[in-house]
């Protein structure tokens, strides 16, 4: 079975056409996998529902516990790309052993239709967390980085090897 925890994130953000803001209401992860067709054993657990930018130490010890004390060893974790580099230096200092842990994220939240990359980001991710072996990887534009070997280009919009 393949742990997903949800933290929020672009990827799960919603627009609110009155206000003209983006804003959580529910995690896009069940109809994503639904219309994905997935056939993979998952659970799915809503830890959060903030901005990675708002994410605190308190959080990222909150997904830390939650990834140590899960049973299975494939756990893939919905995080805003801001901070998620951030987010993989914590879990990998966290002695979380024997565990692969993809974390993945989208620049144009799914709500947002065929312009978002969060579907296909997704679905590297559930492939990903599958063939590594245990340790702590972003997955983004359809490639994998080691949470040590990765950086967010703010520029291009990509992550990159660093």
């Amino acid at each position: 079975m393949i742990q997903i925890f949800v933290t929020g994130g672009t990827f799960d953000k919603e627009y609110d056409f009155v206000t003209g803001r983006l804003f959580f209401r529910d995690s896009s992860l069940p109809k994503m996998l639904e219309v994905g067709r997935s056939t993979l054993d998952v659970s799915i657990r809503t830890l959060m529902m903030v901005d990675s930018l708002d994410i605190t130490p308190q959080d990222r010890e909150n997904i830390a516990h939650n990834c140590r004390s899960t049973d299975t060893d494939q756990i893939l974790i919905t995080h805003g790309t801001d901070t998620m580099t951030e987010t993989a230096e914590h879990l990998a200092k966290a002695d979380i052993r024997g565990k692969t842990i993809v974390i993945t994220g989208a620049m144009i939240p799914y709500a947002f239709g065929s312009s978002s990359d969060g579907f296909f980001n997704l679905g590297s991710a559930l492939a990903f967390v599958q063939a590594l072996p245990p340790g702590v990887y972003i997955v983004m534009n359809g490639r994998y980085f080691t949470w040590d070997g990765v950086r967010k280009n703010r520029a291009t919009g990509f992550f990159e090897a660093v």
